[in-house]
Order: structure tokens, then sequence, then C-alpha cells
């Protein structure tokens, strides 16, 4: 990071004995170089000195302090992350240096750290939510858990894209896990007309009550639909259309406040209930992206996530906004 000490003045061609026409000159070159970017030779070719004349300028500009480089120290993600959680009050928040490629997987390691602390043992139950990270934690893995019971938090998606398929992602969770898998095979999004005949069915039944009884849950946070495409996010016209919306999660919409968004499936989704997802002890939202910053503000502030794993990046930009 640069520092140029600021000053109006004219660039005069030959350099003159005057100290105060020199320095105006050596605050000129420094700014010619550090902030528009030319070259010491494009310098010296438009001054009509040496480039070796302009190494020498800048080198002054820096002795006398016209140009004050500075290095900030790097702030450690597990201090980062620590500091992040006191001012978001959450439960944990684990932040990650993430790879340029495969980033999401990166969060597959906190996300097993956090759900180890938690206490899970057979017959606890863990809800798993749908989307991009969801889909790259699972296949990084998760740790041995036993016994637990792995449970869509929604119904399934009527979309062939990979991070749409909640029930593929319980068995496969309950296979990393070592756990017992309960699968909702109905749609997240049914008419009225067919709903209650969904739930009316044992198997589907039994799966929907253990959302009253969810101890974890592994969710992503998703972005208003304005900045996705349809069909990267298989909104309807109705979701599509909910500008006050800065995210969701399990399509529950909020605004930057954490002000719940109504929308027309609000009623008919089958998925847990917003009531439902705050009673649960511990809700990891994953989620990376500067662009995501306000979803995750809103998910925290809605009550949706207990506990938040993201990235360096995206986590400098929420201690801003706190």
């Amino acid at each position: 990071m640069y520092h140029i000490a600021e000053r109006n003045c004219k660039l005069p061609i030959q350099p003159s004995p005057d100290p105060a026409a020199t320095r105006a000159l050596l605050h000129s070159v420094a700014r010619m170089h550090y902030e528009s970017a030319m070259s010491q030779v494009d310098i010296a070719k438009r001054l009509g000195v040496s480039t070796a004349t302009v190494s020498r300028m800048l080198q002054r500009a820096r002795a006398e302090g016209i140009v004050r480089i500075e290095i900030p120290d790097l702030v450690a993600a597990d201090e980062l992350g620590d500091t992040l959680r006191q001012r978001l009050g959450l439960e944990a928040v684990a932040v990650v240096e993430t790879p340029s490629v495969n980033a999401l997987a990166a969060l597959a390691g906190p996300v097993g750290e956090i759900l180890g602390r938690a206490g899970l043992s057979p017959g606890s139950v863990l809800a798993v939510g749908w989307g991009r990270a969801i889909r790259a934690i699972l296949d990084a893995g998760l740790p041995q858990i036993p016994g637990v019971l792995i449970v869509p938090a929604t119904g399934g998606m009527q979309q062939h894209l990979p991070h749409f398929q909640v029930n593929e992602f319980v068995r496969l969770a309950a296979e990393q896990v070592g756990g017992v898998p309960h699968f909702i095979h109905a749609p997240y999004l049914p008419s009225l007309a067919t709903r209650s005949a969904f739930l009316a069915d044992p198997a589907i039944a039994e799966s929907v009550a253990l959302w009253d009884r969810i101890d974890a849950a592994l969710v992503g946070i998703g972005l208003p639909h304005a900045q996705n495409s349809p069909e990267a996010s298989a909104a309807t016209p109705d979701e599509q259309a909910l500008v006050d919306a800065v995210g969701d999660v399990i399509r529950h919409y909020f605004d930057a406040s954490g002000r719940l968004v109504d929308w027309e499936g609000e009623g008919r989704m089958i998925a847990a209930s917003p009531e439902q997802l705050r009673r649960i002890p511990l809700v990891i939202g994953a989620a990376i992206g500067v662009d995501k910053v306000d979803a995750i503000l809103g998910a925290v502030r809605a009550g949706f996530v207990t506990a938040l794993v993201t990235d360096v990046r995206t986590a400098g930009v929420l201690l801003t906004r706190t």
C-alpha cells in the first residue's frame, strides 16, 4: 500500500536548486510511478532524464517521507474468526484460507471440527440442506459420528443439477458419518392440493417429524435471485420478484435486517420452518464470497444460523460491516 502526501504543483522539466521545486518534482515523479503505474523508463522519457535519475528520485522521495510504503500485518484466520464470532454473537465461526481451485471444499474441515464439538451421539438428528457449498463439503467428507440420524432439511427439487439433490446429500452424509439416512421423497414446493397427501405418507411423515428434534444442521446461505440465473437457483417467478430479499436459508427469505420476506410458496413448502430452524442448537451456515455478505448478515439476524464457516476475504468484509 502506498501513501503519497497531497500537494498541488506543476512539473518542472529540469531539476531546480529551489528546495520547494525539487520536492514538487519528487512528488510528481512518485505519483507517476506509484499511482499511475508508469515505469521508470516511461517517466525518464517524459522528463528527458535517465532511468538512473528517476530511480534516485524515487529513492529520495521515500527517504524524505513523500512516499510511505506500508505492509499491513496479516491477521491470522483463527483470530479473524474469533473476532467475527464475538461481533456476530454466534456459537462458532471458522475462517479458512481458500485455495484458488475448489475453494468450497476447504470448508469441510472446519465443518467437521464444529460438528465434532457438538456432542452428537447415536440418535441425534443432523439435518442437511442443499446447494453448491453443501455439495462441496460432502464431496470432501464429514467425520465419523456413528448412529446419527440424517434427514433432509427440505423436500426435493425437480432439477437435474448436482447441487439440488438433497436426498443424495443425505445418503452421502450418512455413509460418511456412519449414520442412518431418512429420506423425503416429496417435492419441496408441492401444490396446496397435494401437500397434505405427501405429508400423510407414513415414510415422509416419519422423516418430517425429525425436524422437531434436530440437534444440528448444515445449510447453505443463498443469494437473492436477482444475482442468480433462474436455472442456477431453480427460482419460481414469485421468488425472482422478491426485490427486498438479500438471501435465503432453505428458501426462507429475509431482508437485510433479518425480517422474513413472505412469498406465495412459504405456506406450501415441505421444509423445516423458520421456527424449527431457530430452535436448533447448532445451525452451521456455509458461504464464501463478498457477494454473500448481505445474505450472511441477514441469516444471522434472522436467527437462522448459529455458526458460520467462510473464507478470509469474506470474513474481512463482514468485519467492516459489523
